[in-house]
């Protein structure tokens, strides 16, 4: 046991003795909220709620806390601070060994800052078509009343740039951007899935015009055979169905909802999509700009034939090539002290990745 803690083990038996009096707290609930002091927000993940609260016990036993009051981290995140919004006793407690810790749940609805735009998208050319009449209603919203383009649902394979794309549409036209996982929107009590998504489109009238872009749709948009099996979307689907039928209600607001495979989603909230844009793998020409537009972006120069490995590398997104194949290759090439990226590291970073098609005979696909 570290001094801090055996400093304050001493001070709460003098709080024992009469000099302060604090009940033991039964339950702590902790709502991580950044770093107040230098007005920053940072989120964080906790996926084992158990080894947190040891870790939190480890740190604050023996402090005395009332609700309102803040928990400074000191090891692995400095100075971030949790508030304490409930305690069990009400009043001043004290953490003992005994004490539950819990951390508030996190709202996962946040807005996001983008600088992507059109130019950064490479090929696509019938999406971006698609997107105009999506841009030119963000701007002038009033123009188009029951002709709006309101719910678009992008599909394809993952890494086409379906996120990238609603990046750029809010860049553009300087929307305001929601980015959340569908299953964000799960909630762990009835009605808290519905009260996410009734919240989620208040911010968005409240800052439009906006964009709502719901990634992996599919995990609450299933079928109606599939949702049989998932009782708990059930709420989501009546609540998020509420929401795109609000023509009028949410002017000025676009829902963009992504999948890989849209033939799962239900035919009622499918139906609400009055778009459907289909983003698909790059063809040669597209994957050989793909590989000088990232390239051109490393920290090393590259010294290869990016048009040989736009040929062998059919079949891979945008993001694989940037991902799995430039980005395997810098790290290549830093272990190995070069201050190049050469063939040989994209070699070596091409035999690493799984599943890559056999080199089509005809290359120029």
């Amino acid at each position: 046991m570290d001094d801090w803690i055996s400093l304050k083990l001493k001070e709460s038996k003098k709080f024992e003795k009469g000099q302060r009096i604090a009940r033991p707290a039964k339950l702590i609930r902790l709502l991580p909220i950044g770093y107040p002091l230098n007005n920053k927000s940072n989120v964080i993940a906790v996926s084992d709620e158990k080894l947190f609260e040891v870790y939190a016990k480890e740190q604050w036993l023996g402090t005395i806390v009332a609700k309102g009051d803040y928990l400074f981290d000191q090891r692995l995140i400095p100075d971030f601070a949790f508030k304490v919004v409930k305690t069990l006793p009400q009043g001043e407690v004290m953490i003992t060994e005994e004490t539950k810790i819990v951390l508030e749940k996190i709202n996962p609805i946040y807005r996001v800052k983008t600088n992507v735009t059109f130019k950064d998208i490479i090929g696509h050319e019938r999406v971006k078509e698609k997107c105009k009449i999506i841009m030119k209603y963000l701007k002038e919203p009033e123009k188009f009343g029951e002709w709006a383009p309101k719910n678009i649902l992008f599909y394809g394979p993952p890494g086409t740039g379906k996120t990238m794309t609603a990046k750029a549409l809010a860049n553009e036209t300087s929307s305001a951007l929601y980015l959340i996982r569908a299953t964000d929107l799960i909630g762990e009590y009835v009605g808290d899935a519905s009260r996410k998504i009734h919240d989620l489109y208040k911010m968005a009238r409240d800052t439009a015009p906006s964009i709502i872009f719901i990634d992996e749709f599919d995990a609450i948009g299933l079928d109606r055979a599939y949702q049989s099996l998932r009782g708990d979307v059930s709420e989501i689907v009546n609540a998020l169905l509420t929401e795109l039928d609000g023509i009028e209600e949410n002017r000025g607001v676009v829902t963009i909802a992504s999948t890989n495979n849209p033939t799962m989603l239900d035919r009622a909230i499918r139906s609400r999509f009055e778009e459907e844009i289909e983003f698909k793998l790059p063809n040669l020409k597209e994957r050989y700009e793909i590989l000088k537009h990232y390239a051109k972006k490393l920290p090393l120069r590259v010294e290869a034939d990016l048009m040989k490995y736009a040929r062998v590398t059919k079949g891979l997104s945008g993001r694989d090539l940037k991902e799995k194949l430039l980005k395997i290759a810098l790290h290549k090439a830093i272990a190995k002290d070069s201050d190049k990226i050469t063939e040989e590291h994209i070699e070596e970073a091409l035999k690493e990745i799984k599943n890559l098609p056999s080199p089509p005979k005809e290359m120029f696909s």
